[in-house]
């Protein structure tokens, strides 16, 4: 047993009170500071609390579903793209018109009868009852029928057709009191891929059907047949089926935009590949074909040949594309403009031989367009009129000219 002084009993106590006293002191302020970490905390977590209901309301706003801009019976609501869809087709559908056509052909006995032929759309673009569609419609129609979305259905007669853009103006007599709904003429000028549109037609004769979709290219060159190219046509994904064809392709404001034309696709069904028609080529074509009957065309006055290797082997021409000019025709402006014909007469055809003259001058372009066959040619001045002045690349001696040739009206022009 260890035994203390007095002393030492005193210093030992005293020491120990003051380790107690700053133990418990330590203590006492790490309790306090741990409350007042736990309420620091407590108020960090509920300012990041905060901030998140802030983002996640920034995001709801952002993200949120339109709301509907349209009621019907406080029940039935639309969002703003419906309402768009259905206001153009109220106001659009009824100008749509349904066009059936017949055909002259022969029975057993070759006795005449007519025959159905097949089915299209179009659209009223005159209450005195001017119908626009495509030519290949109506083509060889012997007899025209127009039925409207009423019921009604009228003969129709054909004021004009230019194969060159594929369209045709029909007319129908208009009973007295009955007021045709019509669609405008919009703006194919400004157009943008991307853009929405609308399509209205009878395909597999379901009257005026609707489609929607986009524009998905411009200034597409599109061969309509052999002899005609069609520059600058709408290509769109909106469905466009067999029936389609001369209905109208609308903007978002139900204005006309172009004409439905041609469907690219495998099964004749819609792949999501159509093309229609600019309303800037429409509305120049239709004028013409309502005032005159045809369109006022400038053209060359000369007789063209296709060239082929057997025509520049026979006749030692360098080129074997472009359009041999046969003849130029006396006085024109393109005798003046110093374009020259063929000096060598020879027989061309087998069954039926013509005389064609080599030796003059291919025509291997026309402003920027190149000209390789007549369907090029073609397109190339379908947008002139007479006094347009073009400039015409041709092939002379070897050597690749350019002359300024002044166009004139169509009379007088051939190709073979």
């Amino acid at each position: 047993m260890k035994l203390y002084s007095r002393h030492q009993v005193f210093f030992r106590a005293f020491f120990t009170g003051i380790a107690c006293a700053v133990v418990t002191a330590v203590v006492v302020t790490f309790i306090f500071l741990n409350k007042d970490s736990e309420k620091v905390t407590k108020e960090v977590v509920n300012d990041n609390v905060s901030v998140t209901n802030e983002k996640v309301t920034l995001v709801e706003e952002k993200t949120s579903i339109p709301s509907p801009v349209k009621v019907v019976n406080d029940n039935i609501s639309y969002t703003q793209d419906e309402a768009q869809n259905i206001s153009v087709y109220e106001n659009c559908n009824e100008a749509v018109v349904n066009i059936t056509t017949k055909v002259m052909g022969y029975n057993w006995f070759y006795e005449p009868i007519t025959t159905e032929s097949g089915s299209g759309s179009g659209s009223i673009i005159d209450r005195r009852g001017y119908v626009v569609t495509n030519v290949h419609v109506i083509e060889n129609a012997s007899v025209i029928t127009i039925s409207l979305a009423d019921g009604s259905s009228y003969e129709g007669r054909v004021i004009g057709q230019d194969k060159e853009s594929d369209i045709a103006v029909l007319k129908f007599d208009v009973p007295k009191g009955v007021e045709l709904k019509t669609i405008s003429f919009g703006n194919s000028d400004a157009l943008k891929v991307g853009q929405k549109v609308i399509a209205i037609g009878n395909p597999f004769a379901l009257e005026r059907t609707m489609t929607t979709g986009i524009i998905s290219g411009l200034g597409r060159p599109i061969q309509e047949s052999t002899n005609v190219i069609i520059r600058n046509m709408i290509q769109t994904d909106a469905a466009i089926n067999p029936g389609n064809s001369g209905g109208p392709l609308l903007d978002s404001s139900g204005k006309m935009i172009g004409i439905n034309t041609i469907i690219y696709s495998a099964s004749g069904s819609s792949s999501g590949v159509g093309f229609a028609i600019p309303v800037s080529t429409a509305r120049r074509v239709v004028s013409d074909l309502i005032s005159y009957g045809k369109v006022n065309r400038g053209v060359i006055k000369v007789s063209l040949l296709q060239n082929t290797s057997r025509i520049a082997n026979y006749a030692g021409y360098g080129i074997s594309t472009g359009m041999v000019v046969s003849r130029v025709r006396s006085g024109s402006k393109a005798q003046e403009a110093g374009l020259l014909g063929g000096n060598r007469a020879v027989q061309y055809g087998t069954f039926n031989p013509q005389t064609i003259y080599l030796g003059g001058d291919i025509i291997t372009g026309i402003d920027n367009i190149k000209v390789s066959k007549l369907a090029d040619y073609y397109s190339a001045l379908e947008d002139k009129v007479p006094g347009d002045v073009v400039t015409v690349t041709v092939y002379r001696n070897g050597k690749y000219e350019k002359l300024k040739i002044t166009l004139e009206s169509e009379e007088g022009s051939s190709q073979i």
